[in-house]
């Protein structure tokens, strides 16, 4: 599957949704219309989000062109942390997609995550944002 991350540790089992790929997620799991909703508007939101950090890490970068070592240390945690952030935005969007899954879809997920030796992101499947 392209769309999962892989590594050779055992990582979390990502969708990407907001990637390159959400037409392929459409029709691995065979999303209902419902679904394809949800992860085009997740998409846009995960787009809106990261873009704002985007912007954010642009303007470390121009503003520390050329500081100290000292400066620098302080910069990179900056930076780290709006990577993070992102990262974890992500990671959002991924579970609020699984958890609007059936139970084929999310059995098929975790199938997918196993052949990959990835980490499956358990989610609590009972609550569906509307």
């Amino acid at each position: 599957m392209v769309f999962f991350n892989v590594g050779l540790s055992q990582e979390d089992c990502q969708l990407g949704v907001g990637g390159q790929d959400d037409q392929v997620i459409m029709e691995v799991f065979q999303l209902n219309d419902n679904q394809k909703d949800k992860l085009k508007s997740w998409s846009a939101e995960l787009k809106v989000r990261n873009d704002i950090l985007k912007d954010r890490a642009k303007h470390l970068l121009k503003r520390h062109e050329g500081s100290s070592p000292e400066v620098l240390m302080t910069f990179s945690k900056q930076y780290k942390d709006i990577l993070d952030s992102m990262k974890q935005n992500a990671l959002m969007m991924d579970r609020r997609l699984l958890s609007t899954l059936n139970a084929k879809q999310y059995n098929l997920y975790l199938e997918l995550c196993s052949q990959l030796t990835l980490r499956p992101m358990y989610v609590d499947r009972s609550v569906d944002e509307k």
